[in-house]
């Protein structure tokens, strides 16, 4: 059943912050990885509020949506199967290009659209999705949350200017246990 900030889930949101700034250890493999990865995906949304235009109607889910090639496999579908958030059933959906996406709210571009990511995030002006990545300057480059993997932990960094431009509120908890960066820095 889902929830929006149970107990549950606070309790897993502290784990991972207590395990270095929302930082789990990775194993070797890549897919590990990724299983992690889509973990952050589905509490990211726990911790993002939305304006009430991003849901045409009612009973729109909350679309997760994966662009380019898809690094999760059956793990993302697996983690959000059942689940709801903020009154809203989650859905997994996976997108080639651009121009597939209708509905999306929470959107991780693949390493795969790293050669145009800038057209990409261009075409996300004005509309009201989270988008995520793990390219070198996804953040600076104006995507809004970039996985950033160091010394075997993931960690967030989230440009707040491109999150305000999205008309997207991301909850404070979630800011504190981060490193905020704004478009321009320097920092990969």
């Amino acid at each position: 059943m889902g929830h929006s900030l149970a107990p549950c889930s606070m309790i897993l949101l502290g784990i991972l912050l207590g395990a270095g700034l929302f930082a789990p250890r990775l194993r070797a493999q890549a897919f590990k990885e990724y299983d992690i990865k889509a973990a952050f995906l589905y509490h990211l949304a726990q911790f993002v509020e939305w304006p009430p235009e991003a849901f045409p109607a009612a009973e729109t889910p909350l679309v997760i949506g994966v662009l380019g090639q898809d690094p999760f496999g059956k793990a993302l579908d697996e983690i959000v199967k059942d689940e709801v958030v903020k009154s809203r059933k989650l859905v997994v959906q996976r997108f080639r290009q651009m121009e597939e996406i209708k509905i999306c709210h929470v959107l991780f571009i693949s390493q795969s659209e790293a050669g145009h990511l800038d057209q990409i995030l261009a075409s996300l002006k004005g509309r009201h999705v989270l988008s995520v990545g793990d390219s070198e300057n996804f953040a600076q480059r104006g995507g809004i949350v970039r996985f950033v993997t160091e010394k075997n932990k993931i960690r967030l960094r989230i440009n707040i200017d491109s999150a305000k431009a999205a008309n997207l509120t991301i909850s404070s908890k979630l800011l504190r246990a981060t490193e905020v960066v704004g478009s321009g820095e320097t920092r990969p």
